[in-house]
């Protein structure tokens, strides 16, 4: 059985998506991985490269882009996960959702796979996410659920005046140093480790999410299944941010349609 099952949702970023691939197929470590490269129909040619220069990667081509869970949802089921209760008993023993604006250190992954592995309480765990601009930390990747009250003390401003208070900052957990280990609310889609266990449970990502809003709400559906989500900074990955997203309109408008569909669902 393979050990992880890397699923890379690609639009338009071909440059980027080339070096993901390379840092990915350059990892070390004694474990196995597979991956599937999803492309939401692109017009720079990145189907071509793929074929090309990373043939060990199975390509997924889909006509239409569908958005992020759309993509992801048919890597993983291609790996095998085909939703609640419906798992092969060959598919991957964990699923990554990685994005095509990351880098992965040589030994990220299988560092990643090790600490799953001693830790059979977690369902989902992300590292710590740097930003390849200025090396700073990608708050995204350790966040709390953005609840009613969450949501106000970050968007009134108190999360910024007080960025040590666990009570007004936890929409984005400033108050914890970027170097602890800790059990937090949800990781980032663009590094998102999950346990087979944990999507055997609750199913695959919900496609009503075109992009954004769809890792929290897996991260919630999982943890209300009793698992643990945890953020690992021992390990580090890079990561461009907002590579495809800041290209598009409609990104950006998905984004407050993401908040306003996951309270309507959970709140």
């Amino acid at each position: 059985m393979t050990d992880v099952g890397i699923i890379i949702v690609n639009w338009n970023t071909q440059a980027l998506l080339r070096k993901t691939l390379e840092t990915v197929f350059a990892s070390e470590g004694d474990f196995s991985y597979q991956v599937v490269v999803v492309d939401n129909a692109s017009t720079d040619g990145s189907p071509d490269m793929v074929k090309t220069e990373f043939p060990q990667a199975h390509l997924i081509a889909s006509d239409v882009n569908g958005g992020f869970s759309y993509g992801n949802n048919l890597g993983l089921r291609w790996l095998g996960y085909r939703g609640a209760g419906d798992v092969d008993d060959n598919a991957p023993r964990y699923a990554l959702l990685l994005n095509p604006d990351t880098e992965v250190p040589p030994t990220s992954l299988y560092e990643m796979v090790k600490f799953m592995d001693s830790r059979p309480d977690v369902g989902i765990a992300g590292p710590k996410l740097l930003l390849k601009e200025n090396g700073q930390l990608d708050k995204a990747c350790r966040r709390g659920f953005p609840t009613p009250l969450v949501s106000f003390y970050h968007f009134s401003g108190l999360a910024k005046l007080f960025p040590n208070n666990p009570r007004f900052a936890r929409y984005n957990m400033t108050y914890l140093d970027q170097d602890q280990e800790a059990e937090v609310d949800s990781v980032v889609g663009a590094y998102m480790q999950l346990r087979k266990e944990a999507i055997a449970q609750v199913g695959l990502l919900d496609e009503t999410f075109f992009m954004y809003g769809e890792d929290l709400d897996w991260s919630l559906r999982i943890k209300q299944a009793g698992w643990k989500v945890m953020y690992h900074p021992q390990v580090t990955v890079w990561h461009v941010k907002r590579a495809a997203s800041k290209k598009s309109k409609k990104a950006q408008y998905e984004f407050y349609r993401a908040m306003l569909l996951f309270y309507r669902k959970h709140y």
